[in-house]
């Protein structure tokens, strides 16, 4: 409303949108996302099914809690920098030690291991940077064991 007051609750229904209308929604649990909303289709409801639903989908999701809308960008940016061709190499050295002596003796030396293990690690944290695949039954399923009415009554 412009003056901090909270805007009434409306039903997607109250709002009468048509096919291709587009809307701006507010996604904040601590950091502010916006989402825009664009109506596809409008479909009946089905006797017995579960509201609200999912559709559809796509492309990669940033975790919860991943810092914002800035540090999602920046980390999905910057998850194959320079940091991620240095552990690459560290692996690669010891798959290519393994593969011609055919021995894991390596894991033997501690400060060998330490540095494998450390740039896996480092390896795993990157890959998160890139977020997880959008699967919209899951999504359908966290919907209908109401995990949004939970995140909505902590923002109250």
């Amino acid at each position: 409303m412009g003056d901090g007051s909270p805007v009434p609750a409306k039903t997607l229904g109250e709002l009468k949108l048509r096919k291709g209308s587009r809307f701006l929604y507010e996604y904040d649990l601590n950091i502010l996302w916006e989402h825009e909303i664009r109506l596809e289709e409008r479909q009946p409801v089905k006797p017995g099914a579960h509201y609200p639903a999912c559709m559809g989908g796509g492309c990669d999701c940033p975790k919860e809690d991943c810092g914002g809308p800035e540090a999602w960008m920046w980390r999905h940016d910057n998850a194959f920098g320079y940091e991620t061709m240095h552990d690459l190499e560290i692996t690669t050295e010891f798959l290519q030690e393994a593969a011609e002596t055919k021995s894991l003796a390596a894991l033997d030396d501690p400060g060998r291991s330490e540095e494998l293990r450390g740039a896996l690690d480092r390896l795993r944290e990157r890959a998160s940077w890139l977020g997880e695949r959008f699967e919209h039954r899951k999504t359908n399923e966290r919907l209908q064991q109401g995990e949004y009415l939970i995140l909505m009554h902590q923002q109250m």
